[in-house]
């Protein structure tokens, strides 16, 4: 399969990921970053997979989901007859749940299904045997029921359970996958097709609130829904991605764990989802994101778990093959123990974005912002590891060192427009400070652009932010000068790589890497801001005709192999979707993120601070 051959649902615990050959290869139980007990997609069948299809060599003739959902519909049309598949994960009862429906369409096809539990990426093979009328599973803490359509026959030497069955027009047949803590009674059962009816209502209810009515409507409610099912409910935090190891180089080593919850997407997805009306979702996040960061603000990390834990070891798997030969796998993320200053601004621009929106204020909010600014004043001018999480040696990154003043550009917003308490002659000062070195360390006069970090000869397409941040107007020629030059030296076949690892070795791993999604879209932003809004059209089109069948994105695009790459969906992808399409929606007068607030203000007073306009 190929990464855009498969197909999310889920259940906002956890994920998995159908094929359009009809297997489950990617689910992880009981929770999004829990060990996965189907983890062919890194592998092969014997790392566990749930396969259900008509027996024989036949391939799907298509496949969707069922309306405005995350109920996937997958279709096989033969001469013996035509079958529908319904896969789904019914919201979370007293366990994760999920269920399989052959429906049969016309004529007769005989249906096979295979179960292969594999539990701890494949490594563990559970004890299999019949319970009441089903198949029970167990090993160590895990254990699981699948109740079926048929008689399913364990086959101890290959450590597989399969089924045949028949079925014809009119009839729907379905298999139940339950799981469960080993030492926990079983579940109750559920009815497989109420399920599907709470599972449908439950998505159209919550897409009623979708405020977007523009022309690119299809691409933003799809983009919503993968949103959505890629938070946790319990809390609120949003995974990058439910994958690991989804190679960014088919074959190479660039391989991460994406199933966590990164600081630095913070404004973004609040921008994204406020934009569509969620503001439930986004105040949730916030707090999210409140809870995550509370403490010393010298320990504050890129990402978190979940439920805001900050250990995430990363080892690797080394009895798994990779995604095409891609290793190492790796799980977990050594990236969270990085210093990245841009963090501390994404989350003061964060909350300042939830203040400005006018979500449900809290007070202890302003008291932590005043600690992580703070810390920022003394810690802005170190080297760190930039946004990419470079694992090389630490650099002054332009990107970070914009975010710093961000960061107190938000803190005397907060004060001069939200009546907050702090030095505001201080921060207006540092402002000025970070703005000056910046624009003097971080600028190439002779190439007109800003740089990747200070001396570098490197870009980075981050530095397409640098508008929409408000760090210098619009019609600034640095501003266009440096979109210029990543449309120059970035893009390839009309998509946006990150940097290029070739040009200066600032990564220290080996390979290259596909164009990154984000950055495309960031494009598409930047060029509307500039006013080239065709051009910026036809680039986010181009974007949407690269998702897949059911309009999911991965991380990024092989421009090579016309293929996606990277882990899958990737909620960052998904998000700029979202946001650009709100972008284009613009009459163009509103071009920054904090223009409704003060129109017109001076782009450059005494300090030197750079573009005010608000957005």
């Amino acid at each position: 399969m190929r990464i855009e051959d498969y197909a999310l649902i889920g259940d906002m615990h956890t994920a998995a990921l159908v094929g359009r050959d009809g297997s489950v290869d990617w689910l992880c139980l009981p929770r999004f970053d829990s060990g996965a007990c189907f983890a062919a997609l890194l592998d092969g069948p014997r790392a566990g997979r749930w396969l259900l299809a008509p027996a024989g060599r036949q391939v799907c003739t298509g496949r969707r989901y069922h309306d405005d959902t995350l109920i996937l519909e997958t279709t096989w049309d033969s001469a013996d007859g035509c079958v529908r598949v319904l896969d789904f994960m019914p919201p979370r009862g007293q366990a994760p749940d999920m269920i399989r429906i052959v429906e049969g369409v016309r004529g007769r096809v005989e249906m096979r299904t295979e179960l292969m539990l594999r539990f701890d990426y494949g490594h563990v093979i559970p004890w299999v045997h019949h319970d009441g009328g089903q198949l029970a599973v167990v090993a160590g803490p895990d254990a699981a029921w699948l109740q079926g359509p048929a008689e399913l026959c364990p086959d101890e030497e290959a450590h597989r359970t399969t089924a045949t069955f028949t079925v014809c027009a009119g009839e729907r047949v379905p298999s139940v996958l339950t799981w469960q803590s080993s030492w926990l009674p079983r579940p109750d059962p559920v009815d497989a097709i109420e399920s599907l009816n709470s599972t449908e209502l439950l998505w159209k209810q919550w897409l009623e609130c979708c405020r977007y009515d523009g022309r690119y409507g299809e691409a933003v409610r799809r983009s919503l829904l993968t949103l959505k099912a890629l938070t946790y409910a319990p809390t609120g935090g949003i995974v990058a991605a439910p994958t690991a190891s989804l190679p960014e180089q088919l074959g190479g080593p660039r391989n991460w764990d994406y199933r966590y919850s990164w600081l630095r997407d913070a404004t973004f997805t609040l921008q994204a989802l406020m934009r569509a009306g969620y503001d439930a979702e986004a105040t949730a996040w916030r707090d999210w994101l409140l809870r995550a960061v509370a403490g010393s603000p010298a320990d504050l990390q890129i990402m978190y778990t979940l439920d805001g834990c900050r250990r995430i070891p990363e080892w690797t798997v080394d009895w798994l093959s990779g995604y095409e030969r891609s290793q190492p796998v790796r799980i977990g993320n050594a990236a969270c123990g990085q210093f990245q200053i841009d963090v501390y601004g994404e989350v003061l621009d964060c909350l300042e974005l939830a203040r400005e929106a006018g979500l449900a204020p809290d007070d202890d909010a302003w008291d932590l912002q005043r600690v992580l600014m703070d810390y920022l004043e003394g810690a802005w001018k170190k080297p760190d590891n930039g946004l990419w999480e470079m694992r090389g040696p630490r650099h002054d990154f332009v990107h970070s060192k914009i975010l710093a003043w961000v960061a107190a550009d938000r803190m005397i917003s907060a004060v001069e427009n939200h009546g907050r308490d702090g030095p505001v002659q201080r921060w207006r000062a540092l402002r000025a400070e970070i703005h000056r070195d910046v624009c003097t360390r971080g600028y190439d006069p002779g190439r007109n652009t800003f740089t990747q970090y200070y001396g570098s000869k490197g870009l980075d397409a981050a530095l397409l932010l640098i508008p929409r941040l408000g760090f210098l107007p619009l019609d600034d020629p640095r501003v266009a000068g440096t979109v210029e030059a990543v449309q120059r030296e970035l893009v390839e076949d009309g998509f946006v790589l990150r940097y290029r690892p070739d040009v200066e070795d600032v990564d220290a791993l080996p390979g290259t890497e596909g164009a990154f999604l984000a950055c495309s879209f960031w494009l598409a932003d930047a060029l509307a801001l500039l006013g080239r809004r065709q051009e910026a059209r036809r680039l986010f089109e181009r974007l949407l005709a690269l998702r897949n069948d059911v309009g999911l994105l991965s991380e990024e695009y092989d421009v090579t192999r016309h293929r996606q790459v990277g882990n899958f969906p990737q909620a960052y992808s998904h998000v700029s979707v979202i946001n650009t399409a709100a972008v284009l929606a613009d009459d163009g007068d509103n071009r920054t993120r904090r223009a409704r607030h003060h129109p017109g203000q001076s782009v450059a007073g005494p300090e030197g601070t750079g573009n005010s306009i608000r957005r």
